[in-house]
Order: structure tokens, then sequence, then C-alpha cells
């Protein structure tokens, strides 16, 4: 090292003496340069300057050509080149130790670039924390533990160590470590919530509740937040701990004496069924509080309890007090209550003639315009009217004449309502008038008809028995709107439950007939589910056929041939008694009979699919899964085989994406490739190559 060294200073004698020295001009501007360098240098960068430090990045290129590229990528397509082309991530060779000599030399080294570290960096509680943790992954727990004190010797007052350190012994199962850390962590640092969090939420998950209750104490001695009182309160309630929790609610407001601690206590007594336990919380807080800047809380809080309680009177005098108390300036939200308050109770002080007086000021103002915007708000006016004199006021000739007036006001040819219509005829109907209701419900069907009216109309009806009656509203019903598949399918089920079968059926095909149906898979659904219940299985299939002369949907042909498919079920639920009826076969028979019409209809569906609409492959497919599984489900009759020559195999492809300014990527999509398109291809190649072969023949015939 000494040789190195004197070699060193040689050559640093050999440059300084092979440097000229400077003129006396140059050594008169020295100063000057020196104090520039001053200026400029840092004593962090030694000699070098904050200019020659300076990361020099390169000038950014002007865009020449702006307009956009033929063919634009997107982010997603980016993103995919970037993570396909990524190399693999270079690590660091594993050591691999053999035998405990090696063991202890890894060791060895490792806690001295620790030590050493420590030594440099002894402030920094990150290495602290790196090198206890090290400690604890070579099991070592009482080389860990002095690590783990040694921090603490150097900075006691951050509780992040504290935290780690009791985790560690948590985590390893050494409670009475973790006790004693925790124990000592609290009495250190007192107001730190979280360790005091921790450590019972240690206790408690070990079951030692009494030990978790003692820690609760201890904090509370503290005086912490409220927040740390509420977990103390919510820690009793867990275990059903009434008495305790509201002897730590009366703590808790000596403690903080707050509006909004009150409050908390007595909703908990609320919520306890203590409501003279939680008056009083209220009243206690009122004679300590009736000064304080948030009283007003208190004060809107007590009089929403006493009006939850039904104690009008009590809230309308604490609203009054509080008025009387609290300045104007903070009382905004108090008077906007009372006033609520007064407007909802008003009714129940019994000045009928006021309140009626009230409600006519009310109903004075007519929308300006006749606009159902304007009148759907209004019109709750006239309905809380009437409710009032036949509820309240018991006054029936009033109700009778509000509801009147209400009808006559509506510009029914513009719109109507049908709650008015409905509530005047159960108003009737409850006045046992049932002429008068009629009356009331034939005017709405004639002068603004809708579908509530009838239905309501025609429930009524049926509940009284009249049935011809009903008939006649279903006819004025499909009258006014023919395209209501509702209405056919509820008459059609109508005339069902009375056993006319063949009403019910000469009503589906009326209504199958209709030029514009609103919902027409539910019709057919309803019409086909009325066959089959009928069992009139001939029926059901034709209706089939005239539908799919109509559409050639896919979920058509899937409930076709499922309808095919589940009569052998039906025959075999139904029993011997049913098989004998039809050709006397055997169920078995009769399972492969349902079979092969299933699998008719299927080819027939596949056939469509493959010749009509070549497009609609997902579609193919799907019926397909469909035929394969209904084959599955008939066991040892079904044959997979017919339909696995047939499954299309699934192709991930792409294809660009065309939008109104040109090209903008591509996306994924799914297609399905059949064995005929696969075979397609094969057959022209070797259709070509016979081609070929034949002119090559032909072509050596001639030079011969």
């Amino acid at each position: 090292m000494c040789l190195v060294l004197k070699k060193d200073l040689g050559q640093l004698a050999n440059v300084v003496a092979a440097t000229p020295l400077p003129s006396p001009a140059a050594c008169s501007s020295l100063p000057i340069i020196a104090a520039m360098a001053g200026k400029e240098s840092d004593p962090s960068l030694g000699f070098l300057t904050r200019k020659e430090t300076e990361v020099k990045l390169p000038r950014p290129t002007r865009v020449k050509n702006k307009t956009p590229a033929p063919i634009q990528i997107t982010a997603e397509q980016i993103l995919r080149e970037a993570r396909e082309r990524q190399e693999a991530e270079i690590r660091p060779p594993k050591q691999k130790i053999t035998d405990s000599t090696e063991l202890g030399d890894y060791r060895l080294r490792k806690r001295k670039e620790f030590e050493d570290l420590i030594r440099r960096v002894r402030w920094n509680i990150g290495v602290w924390i790196k090198y206890a943790n090290w400690e604890e992954s070579q099991k070592d727990f009482a080389r860990a533990r002095s690590v783990w004190e040694r921090a603490l010797e150097v900075d006691y007052r951050n509780h992040t160590l504290w935290l780690k350190y009791a985790e560690v012994e948590m985590k390893n199962k050494f409670i009475n470590h973790a006790r004693n850390v925790w124990d000592r962590a609290v009495t250190l640092l007192p107001r730190v919530d979280q360790l005091w969090y921790k450590y019972i939420h240690m206790e408690e998950m070990l079951g030692n509740v009494a030990g978790a209750r003692q820690i609760f104490e201890r904090w509370m001695q503290w005086m912490p937040d409220q927040q740390g009182w509420l977990s103390y309160i919510k820690f009793e309630l867990r275990y059903n701990e009434i008495e305790r929790a509201r002897a730590i609610f009366e703590r808790f407001v000596q403690c903080h004496p707050r509006v909004g601690a009150w409050i908390r206590f007595s909703k908990f007594e609320m919520k306890n069924g203590e409501v003279a336990r939680a008056r009083n919380c209220y009243e206690r807080a009122v004679e300590k509080l009736a000064d304080d800047e948030e009283a007003e809380l208190l004060f809107v809080a007590f009089a929403e309890f006493e009006e939850r309680c039904k104690e009008t009177e009590r809230a309308r005098c604490i609203y009054k007090f509080a008025l009387d108390h609290i300045p104007k300036g903070r009382a905004e939200d108090l008077y906007r209550k009372f006033v609520a308050f007064e407007k909802q109770y008003e009714e129940t002080v019994g000045n009928k003639e006021r309140i009626r007086e009230v409600y006519e000021r009310a109903i004075a103002n007519v929308p300006p315009a006749a606009e159902k915007r304007y009148w759907q708000r209004y019109i709750y006016l006239w309905i809380n009217y009437a409710l009032y004199e036949e509820l309240d006021a018991e006054d029936m000739e009033r109700t009778r004449e509000v509801y009147r007036e209400c009808l006559k006001l509506i510009p029914h040819v513009n719109f109507s309502f049908a709650k008015i219509w409905l509530l005047a005829a159960q108003f009737e109907i409850r006045q046992k008038n049932l002429k008068a209701a009629r009356q009331i419900l034939g005017n709405a069907i004639g002068k603004a008809p809708k579908d509530k009216i009838f239905k309501k109309y025609i429930e009524i009806e049926l509940q009284l028995g009249n049935i011809d009656r009903c008939r006649k509203l279903y006819e004025k019903y499909l009258e006014w709107a023919p395209e209501n598949c509702y209405a056919w399918s509820k008459y059609a089920e109508l005339e069902r439950s009375l056993s006319e079968t063949e009403r019910a059926r000469a009503i589906f095909e009326l209504a199958i007939a209709q030029p514009a149906l609103d919902m027409p898979e539910l019709l057919w659904k309803a019409y086909i589910d009325f066959e089959i219940s009928e069992g009139e299985y001939d029926r059901t299939r034709q209706l089939y056929e005239r539908l799919l002369d109509r559409t050639k949907d896919l979920k058509v042909w899937i409930s076709y041939a499922k309808f095919e498919a589940s009569i052998a079920m039906q025959e075999e639920d139904k029993g011997v008694d049913m098989a004998q009826e039809i050709d006397s076969l055997s169920l078995h028979e009769q399972k492969k009979q349902c079979l092969q019409c299933a699998r008719s209809v299927f080819e027939k569906a596949v056939n469509y699919f493959r010749t009509s609409a070549p497009d609609l492959k997902e579609e193919r497919a799907m019926l397909l899964e469909e035929w394969h599984e209904m084959e599955k489900s008939f066991g040892s009759i079904g044959d997979e085989s017919l339909v696995n020559k047939k499954l299309p195999k699934k192709l991930k492809k792409k294809r660009p994406i065309v939008t109104e300014d040109g090209p903008a990527g591509f996306e994924e999509y799914y297609d399905y490739v059949f064995p005929e398109e696969t075979q397609a291809p094969t057959l022209k190649i070797l259709e070509a190559a016979y081609k070929w072969k034949r002119q090559k023949v032909g072509l050596e015939d001639d030079d011969s």
C-alpha cells in the first residue's frame, strides 16, 4: 500500500512540474475567479460547480408532420407489445448454503454489514427494523430482541418501533413478551391511542376480557378523546354489559361535557328501550348546556325525541323554549324545524274550520298551464284534503264533494290521474255504495282510460264474482289497447280458470292474429304453455311451426326441441296409465320417439342456420351446445357422437376498428369454424392438384 501511495504522489508531482505558472495578469484575476467559483460552488459538490453537475437533456425534436397516421395504435396494443418484448428480470444468483459452517459465515457477514451500517446511520430507524427482521428470519429471537431494545434506546418516542416490536412478538406467539412490550409502550407514550388500541385488541383476541377491561380503565385515567370512550362503550356492549356501558357513559359526559356526548348518551338509552332515562339525559343536558354554542343541536334532538315518543305537546314546548333562549342568528335551523313540525301536526289541534280554510286556500292555487308536470304535486293537496275529511273530520259528504270537485277540475282531455279515480271509487266501496263506485270507474274508462283503472275495476268485479262484467271490461280493455299482450293473456287465463277451454283458445287465436303487439313473445309463450297444460301436444307442435313461420329466433328452436324432449319426462311422471293411452308403448320406446322428434327439430334448426343464416355462427354454436346437453341428459339412449362431429372450433381473431375518422386500431373477437368450412379448402386443393395432373398427362401424350 505504501508503494502505491508513493507512486501516486510521484505522478502528482510530475503533473504539477509540467503545469506552467500563471502570468502576473492571470494572478491578478485569481480573486475574481475565486469569488465566482464561491458563488457557483456547493460544499456538497466538492470542487465542482452547479453548472458542471447539471443533467443535460437532449433537445426536443420538432414534429414536422402532424397529420394522423393511417393505422392508429391503441394504448392497449402498446402495453401488450411492451409486455411481450420485455426481457426477463436480471436477478442475482441464489446462494446455496450446504453446511453449518457456511451458514455461520453468512450470518457473521450479514451481522457485520448491519453493525457497520448502524454505526454510520445510527438515527435511521429503518435500518434497525431491517436488522431486527433479519434476525427474526434466522429464528434467533434473543438477538432480535436485543436489536429492538437497542433501537428503543436510540428513539423510544417513535411509536412505530413499539408497534413493530410487539407485532413480532405476537406473530411468533410470545404472548408474555408482547404484553411486556405493550405495557412499557403505553406507560412511556400514554397519549398515542394506537398503542392502547393494539394492546386491547390483542387481549380481546386471546379471550382475556377482564385484562382488556383493565387496560381500558388505565387508558381512561388519561382522559382520552371521545373516540377512546366510545370504543370502551362498544367493547362492553359486545359482551352485553349494559350497566357497565351506562356507567362509562356517565363518566364520558363528565369528561367531555359537550352536546354530542349527551345526545349519544340519550340515543343509547333510547336504543335499549329506556325512554325515561333518555328523557332524563336530555333534561340534564339542557340544564348544563342551555347557553352552549351547540345548544341548537341539543334542542332539535330533544324535540325529535319527544316527537318519536308521540309527545307532540312536549316537542312544541321544547321548540318554543329553545326559540326564546337561543339568539336569532344561531336559530335558523331550529326555526325551520319548528315550522315543519307545526305544518305536520297542525291538524292534530282540532280546529276543523281553520284546517279546511287552509286547504281551500291551497287548492285555490290552480296550476297556470294544462300540463301534467305542473299538476303532479298540486293533485296531492286534493288527496290530503279528502283523506283529512274522511279519516279525521269523519265527514263523508264533504269527502265525496272533494273528490267530485277534483275530478271536475282536472282537464281529462289533456291528461288525467288514475290515482284520483281509484281513490274516489275505493271511498265509495268503503261506504258500501257499489253503484257509485261503478259509476266513477265507468266514467274513468269513458273519459280517461288507463291500464291501472281497467285492472282495478276487473279485480273488484272478480272479487264480487261478476264474471260477465269482467268479460265486458276485458272487451273494453282490448278495444282500447288491442296491442296489450298482458290484457289478452289475463283474459284467456280468466276463461281457463272457469274451465272454458275453447273460449281461452279463441282468445289466444284472436291475440296472435293482431297486426301489432307490444310483447308478442310473452303471448306466444302463454299460448304454448296453455296447450301443454291441456295435454294437447299436437296443437303445441302446430303452434311452434306457426311461430317458426314468423320468426326463426334461436330461442324458439331451442324451446321447440326442449318441448319434444320433455314429453317423455312428463309421460314418465304421469305413470303407466298415461302410457297405456298413447299407443300402449313402453316408456322406453316413448323416450326414443321423443328423442327422435327433438333431434329432427335440432337438425332443422342447424340446417337453417347453415344455409339461410350463415353469418349467425354464434347462435349456431349455442344451438349445438343445447343439442349436446340434451343427448347427455337422455343417458344411454342419447348419442353424443351425432353432435360432436358438428361442433365448431372456437378461434380468437383480430379485426380492424373503423370509425368516422378512419381506422382506429384492432379489436379481438371469437370466431367459430365448423367442420364443413375446414373440409372445403382441402377439397379445392385436391381438385386443383387432380386437374394439374390431368393436364400434365395430356401434354405427355401429345409429345409421344
